[in-house]
């Protein structure tokens, strides 16, 4: 048991109650054995994290207890909310009144008072924030000598005064505000004017701002980033073996600039030797230094259609730890020898120096593979080796039950000035599959390993599907005239694998394949091995991005450390489990945090690529049918709104189980081709809207 939940225990055990803080640490010191200082630290982080909270003077209490808890606070526009206790929202929510939020406003970490509790929900008032929103983007509106600002996060329910600062700013202007709250209640300082309100660009840096994502790094970080070396010093060389003669390149996109993996490959006896190199970033950025606390802060690089906001500064990102062609460069190998029926009989895990010998593109790899002669052609005889045993993971992939929903994703066209002009499905293609396959074989391998040996580690899980879910699907595929087996008792990723093979090839495959990814339960960070459900896999972790995830950060640093020890003391093995599990939280939440940004800059990008097509014809598919209507998602991957009332006229009823609107004469289901008039399309709200359109 680790420091922190000793002291939570005792937090929980005896509702302490003391009068000041130096008494209390005093008493747990004692308790617990372990100095003062320690003890403030740890209990200073329950605190920040609401784990631990001040009921009344010097009483401290464990949260949950005593009818209190933690939890998000989700705002509404008319002046009330919900506290969202479960990690999905709309799971055990608290009602909060408009009069007893105590300023809460969403996005607050708050901690509420449960005041009554039934089948049909709970109340409750907020009595802290303890994890405040600290800035806000909107648009400046004046009244009379005064300046407010409209937030564009519509479920804040008023405008927020803004006091005098340095910065000049006018009406209409869209700006970032640093948040104030005081007895008289919320105000706000501008800290950066990002254009005009109606400027997309001005608003694609709104929502990334909104999201707090920057693309410069504090000036600590780069002051310790100075400090690190362009060139590996042969110092850093030492105990590491010497891979620099051996054939390794980096296969990426064309517009990649941080390269954090590299492959390489030897035909042997039993199949093939394979070997997956990646960044040694750890090697860089030691635990606890300002260069570590921003990455951690920023858990993940985040890629817009315009940008990419990496989570480790440039020097580091696209310099010192991105595997280059023709320089060396540290990196953390993991070698297997892989037999011709796929399976890692045998492998080596070990701090290494690499020389890249090319620095190859996806397209260029593709060539290869269709008879193209192109500057990957100098390593032909490697990627021949690689995409025979991609093909044999393939195979052994499809046997295990392995998910391949084939999602399309979209891929921006700007112009010079920056502005969008088109969207399109993204190429996915062979040599895309074959790096795909490789790391996954190689975080299978890494985190396998680590399991065995109990120690500690930040798995990357994917939980089985909750039965109900599924239910509803097979519901709708029924609906499709699709003869669905029964549902086993133990879902198996092979039961959904059948699912997926009924589909393929109909119109409505892309359709049915996103309603039963919906149906699962969303791949998370956690320091227990839960497995990995639709890569079908009872182990798998993120080894190979380090410069550009975190958990894959964290585990280089526990693997590195017991390359050189080989056995952890029993106290390491404690401070392990907090560090992992603190990792696994934080990551997840910015995982998440980064996702919706992308989701809506997205949004906004298309809405601004429409709106200058307002009247015109498309065919498009029912992605979604809801009670209001139907939402169809065009060849270019844009969706918008069909709404009932635009509908021919007729007499519909929402058939939820069979995802239709069924009326008398007329009869729309999920998966339907249909023809619409694109009504409009609002940069503003990011929604774009459809007509029906008449034969």
């Amino acid at each position: 048991m680790t420091l922190r939940e000793k002291i939570y225990n005792l937090t929980m055990k005896d509702s302490l109650a003391y009068y000041g803080l130096d008494n209390l640490f005093c008493y747990m010191s004692k308790a617990l054995n372990v100095e003062v200082s320690k003890i403030k630290q740890e209990f200073k982080k329950l605190e920040d994290n609401g784990d631990v909270f001040e009921m009344r003077k010097g009483k401290f209490i464990a949260i949950p207890s005593y009818g209190y808890a933690k939890g998000l606070f989700l705002g509404n526009a008319k002046g009330f909310g919900f506290v969202q206790l479960g990690a999905v929202k709309g799971e055990q929510d608290v009602f909060i009144p408009g009069n007893m939020t105590k300023d809460a406003i969403d996005g607050d970490r708050v901690i509420v008072k449960i005041s009554s509790s039934n089948e049909e929900g709970a109340d409750g008032e907020v009595v802290s924030v303890y994890q405040p929103v600290k800035e806000l983007v909107g648009v400046v509106v004046k009244r009379n000598s005064n300046y407010f600002l409209e937030p564009d996060n519509n479920h804040i329910p008023f405008n927020i005064r803004l006091i005098k600062g340095t910065l000049h700013f006018n009406g209409d202007d869209r700006v970032v505000i640093s948040v104030r709250r005081g007895q008289k209640g919320i105000s706000g300082e501008v800290k950066e004017v990002l254009g005009r309100q109606d400027d997309v660009k001005a608003m694609e840096l709104g929502i990334i701002r909104e999201h707090q994502f920057y693309e410069t790094f504090p000036d600590e970080v780069m002051k310790e980033c100075g400090k690190i070396s362009l060139k590996v010093k042969p110092s850093q060389k030492k105990g590491r073996i010497d891979l620099t003669k051996e054939e390794i390149f980096t296969i990426d996109g064309e517009d990649a600039k941080d390269f954090d993996d590299a492959v390489s490959i030897k035909k042997i006896k039993e199949g093939y030797e394979l070997g997956v190199h990646i960044a040694d970033v750890g090697a860089y950025v030691p635990v606890g230094c300002a260069i570590d606390e921003e990455a951690m802060r920023r858990g993940t690089s985040v890629y817009f259609p315009t940008s990419v906001l990496p989570m480790l500064p440039e020097v580091l990102s696209n310099g010192i730890c991105s595997l280059q062609e023709g320089v060396e460069r540290l990196t953390l190998s993991v070698v297997m020898k892989v037999d011709k029926k796929g399976n890692v009989i045998s492998h080596d895990i070990f701090e290494s120096v690499i020389k890249s010998k090319a620095r190859l593109t996806y397209t260029e790899v593709y060539g290869v593979k269709q008879g193209q002669t192109n500057k990957a052609s100098k390593v032909k005889k490697s990627l021949m080796f690689m995409y025979e045993l991609a093909e044999i993971l393939e195979k052994k992939k499809e046997n295990l039950g392995y998910l391949d929903f084939e999602i399309p994703e979209a891929q921006f066209i700007f112009d010079e000035e920056g502005k969008a002009i088109g969207v399109e499905k993204r190429e996915r293609n062979a040599a895309h599959r074959l790096i795909e396959d490789f790391m996954v074989l190689a975080n299978e391998t890494v985190a396998k390993e680590f399991n065995v040996r109990g120690v500690p580690f930040v798995y990357r899980v994917h939980e089985s599907p909750r039965k109900e879910k599924l239910v509803s699907v097979t519901d709708f595929m029924k609906g499709l005239g699709i003869n669905v087996p029964q549902i086993p008792e133990d879902i198996t990723p092979d039961y959904y694998q059948k699912l997926l093979a009924l589909v393929e090839g109909k119109d409505y495959q892309s359709i049915v394949n996103k309603v039963l990814l919906r149906s699962m339960q969303k791949a998370k960070y956690t320091n227990q091995n839960l497995g990995h459900f639709g890569l079908a896999l009872e182990y798998y972790c993120h080894f190979t991005s380090p410069i550009r995830r975190y958990p894959d950060l964290t585990i280089h640093r526990i693997i590195k450390e017991w390359l050189k020890k080989k056995a952890l003391k029993k106290t390491r093995i404690e401070e392990l489990k907090e560090f992992t599990n603190d990792s696994a939280l934080a990551s997840s939440e910015t995982e998440r945090n980064a996702e919706k940004a992308e989701r809506e800059v997205d949004d906004l990008w298309k809405a601004y690529l429409m709106k200058d097509r307002i009247g015109e014809t498309f065919e498009g598919v029912i992605s979604s049918v809801v009670s209001y209507g139907l939402f169809i998602e065009l060849p270019n991957t844009v969706e918008g709104l069909l709404r009932i009332e635009d509908l021919p006229r007729d007499s519909y009823l929402f058939m939820e189980k069979q995802l239709k609107l069924k009326g008398q004469k007329y009869t729309f289901s999920i998966g339907d081709k249909i023809k619409v008039v694109l009504a409009n399309a609002n940069i503003f709200t990011r929604k774009v809207d459809f007509a029906y359109k008449i034969n």
